[in-house]
């Protein structure tokens, strides 16, 4: 289905009865991501979408921030009447979650490998960047070697997406951690080297009523342990 919000077309998806979940892919994915999830989730209704500038939905005309996101994701929700929902979120969909559940209204929040804090990069690879940008004649080489040196999603970004890209991971979002008092679920898989156990554990410290649970898996735990995670689920929202 097509919604358009804020002059964008947004795709998503809905099915099943009763109380509202909302599931919000990462960085590069789509509904196809969440949706194996969403189908072990009974009982409820189930809302996923495209963020814009991913899978069916169209590119942002400017570089979103985190909190662009968000309202946008407010705005979407509003028009489909959902209130109060129970939020789980991934990778960047996390992010969005966690800013969301400071702001707005959600009964429950479930976070599966969310990164919240700014990463600090001082490396070789960086400095040698920050040398070629004082350097006039060299801006365009910077920006040439910032696409083959950067990480594989900032390789793989392009135009608007790639300013998205470093607006998102500039962002420090742990005061916004301490603003949730919802329920919070984090799962997190033991092998994650995208965001590791040891900042969901920060998480967990930022967030006054959550609780970890550690699953043998990568970033993407949720999908290598999907019936055990459905299980949780249901228990929990």
């Amino acid at each position: 289905m097509i919604k358009k919000i804020r002059d964008l077309e947004v795709n998503y998806i809905q099915y099943g009865k009763g109380e509202d979940v909302v599931l919000l892919h990462g960085w590069g994915q789509n509904i196809q991501m969440m949706d194996p999830l969403g189908k072990n989730i009974f009982n409820k209704k189930i809302t996923i979408l495209d963020f814009p500038g991913f899978g069916g939905s169209e590119i942002p005309k400017f570089a979103y921030t985190i909190y662009d996101y968000t309202e946008f994701l407010h705005e979407f929700l509003e028009s489909l009447n959902i209130e109060n929902p129970v939020l789980i979120g991934h990778s960047f969909g996390g992010r969005v979650a966690i800013c969301y559940a400071a702001r707005y209204t959600v009964s429950k929040l479930v976070l599966f490998g969310s990164p919240f804090i700014k990463r600090e990069k001082n490396g070789l690879k960086v400095k040698i960047l920050k040398q070629l940008k004082k350097i006039k004649c060299l801006n365009n080489l910077a920006e040439y070697m910032k696409g083959h040196m950067g990480s594989a999603d900032y390789r793989a970004a392009s135009g608007v997406m790639r300013e998205i890209l470093v607006n998102t991971v500039n962002i420090d979002l742990s005061e916004e951690a301490k603003k949730i008092t919802v329920p919070t679920l984090l799962i997190w898989g033991d092998k994650d080297e995208a965001v590791p156990v040891s900042e969901a554990k920060e998480l967990e410290k930022l967030i006054s009523d959550s609780a970890l649970i550690v699953l043998n898996g990568s970033h993407y735990c949720y999908l290598e342990n999907l019936n055990h995670v459905a299980s949780i689920l249901e228990n929990f929202i």
